[in-house]
């Protein structure tokens, strides 16, 4: 694969908090995945995001999913890989899976709002991407 070639496929797998944003608020067809444990999402997570820790995924946990949908998965940050998994085995069950990169870490680096028991407020910054 040249240099070219590896960049767009990077694209096609991942995407930054600046382009989440904005493809949810344009309501695209995105479903954002907390694939950390229950504690930590009850903790803070991005709005809207639903909670699938990446350990119980599999048929039945997914049934109720529409896998038209793009699921967008992250985690608490670069440190973690239960984005990874998360988007491993969404990806093994048939769904459209990116991650987001730098999780939860960088999503609140680049200025937006989270839910949760330790919600932060929207700063306002924009990361410029």
């Amino acid at each position: 694969m040249g240099q070219l070639d590896f960049y767009r496929h990077k694209l096609a797998y991942e995407m930054d908090s600046a382009d989440l944003y904005e493809a949810v608020a344009k309501g695209e067809p995105i479903v954002v995945v907390d694939g950390r444990a229950a504690g930590a999402y009850a903790r803070e997570y991005i709005p809207g995001a639903i909670n699938l820790p990446h350990r119980e995924i599999g048929l039945e946990s997914t049934k109720s999913l529409d896998k038209s949908k793009l699921y967008v998965c992250y985690c608490d940050g670069i440190g973690c890989n239960a984005s990874t998994k998360t988007a491993l085995n969404l990806l093994e069950l048939g769904f459209q899976v990116r991650e987001l990169i730098g999780g939860l870490d960088w999503w609140k680096r680049d200025g937006y709002a989270t839910h949760g028991i330790d919600a932060s407020p929207d700063t306002g910054v924009e990361c410029g991407c």
